[in-house]
């Protein structure tokens, strides 16, 4: 067995060793979908995860699941020709949400025309930029990322070796579905937006689909709008240590039964606070990327496609987004788009 077949064979007893020795669970024994306890985050981690299920040298993750038929069916759903743009506008002022910001700064301007530069300040990842995710090395649990990517590996290329956002140099073509989470009854606010700590959790998500008329099926996009944007435009912006509203962590075994390709969400995706400790930070992205290698979108804006939704009564739509061609990149701006 070479190298990293026998990484990707033993993670998942890896994980499981460490969950019974830290918590004295019987992972094997455990078949429910539980997500209260660190023991249940590292039970899932094994259960759930996609390590080899596309081969040892896969670096698309649940991409692979956006099959040439997939993108057809998601190009018939086009029947009104309006498009939509999921992003928010790229923030250029400092605020306690945006300590990176994008410096735009005119460069030439003459009668023949003008330019400029546009450099980030700091990462483009965090909480206030419009991005993906590459499904590996961004986030990592105890030193390897999806399908078994070292730390060791990711240091001597100085950058991502495998599972970069390179791979996904060819677009992302294929089904996307808005949950609406200020629908359900009990969760929104009056002024249209989730309180901060708000959990969506799978359940939830199954309730939307009643609600809204749409089943999640394989090489869907996921989106989970929670008003975000227009809170933080109303009530201005707030540290998101006082809280996010956002995805529970079982929602992971949600993204497994149903094939999800990608998820998205107008903050960082994870709700905040939640029942784990420090050391599990952001639980639905680890599960997520390491485990599932589902990628994530972080920070788009859902306020102006939700308001179509609503209009059309339809919350399913073309979705196409295009990554920067960056090698070994960790992640993209970018501008993804509905089409109803």
């Amino acid at each position: 067995m070479t190298s990293r077949k026998l990484q990707v064979a033993t993670f998942g007893i890896g994980v499981s060793l460490l969950a019974m020795t830290l918590y004295g669970c019987d992972v094997e024994t455990q078949a429910d979908e539980r997500m209260e306890t660190e023991a249940d985050y590292l039970r899932a981690m094994e259960e759930l995860s996609n390590w080899g299920r596309w081969g040892v040298d896969d670096e698309l993750g649940a991409a692979n699941l956006i099959t040439s038929e997939k993108r057809l069916q998601a190009a018939a759903l086009v029947q009104d020709g309006i498009s939509v743009s999921l992003a928010h506008d790229i923030v250029q002022e400092e605020a306690v949400d945006a300590t990176t910001i994008l410096n735009r700064e005119v460069l030439r301007a003459t009668e023949t025309g003008a330019s400029d530069q546009l450099q980030y300040t700091g990462s483009y990842h965090g909480v206030i930029h419009s991005h993906l995710d590459a499904i590996d090395c961004h986030i990592m649990v105890e030193g390897k990322g999806y399908n078994g990517v070292s730390l060791e590996e990711i240091e001597a290329a100085d950058g991502c070796p495998r599972g970069s956002i390179h791979a996904l140099r060819d677009g992302i073509v294929t089904r996307g579905i808005l949950f609406d989470a200020t629908l359900l009854p009990g969760k929104g606010t009056a002024e249209g937006w989730l309180e901060l700590g708000t959990a969506i959790r799978k359940a939830d998500l199954e309730a939307l689909e009643e609600i809204q008329g749409v089943h999640v099926e394989p090489g869907d996009v996921i989106l989970l709008h929670t008003g975000r944007w227009k809170r933080r435009a109303s009530l201005g912006p707030w540290d998101p240590s006082e809280g996010v509203a956002g995805y529970h962590a079982d929602v992971a075994y949600f993204l497994k039964e149903r094939g999800v390709s990608f998820i998205g969400h107008d903050m960082w995706n994870d709700v905040f606070p939640h029942e784990f400790s420090d050391d599990v930070r952001l639980p639905l992205h680890r599960l997520a990327l390491v485990s599932l290698g589902v990628g994530i979108f972080d920070n788009l804006d859902f306020g102006d496609v939700a308001e179509v939704a609503r209009r059309l009564g339809r919350y399913e739509f073309l979705f196409v987004a295009a990554p920067l061609r960056i090698e070994m990149g960790m992640g993209s701006p970018l501008n993804p788009i509905a089409t109803f």
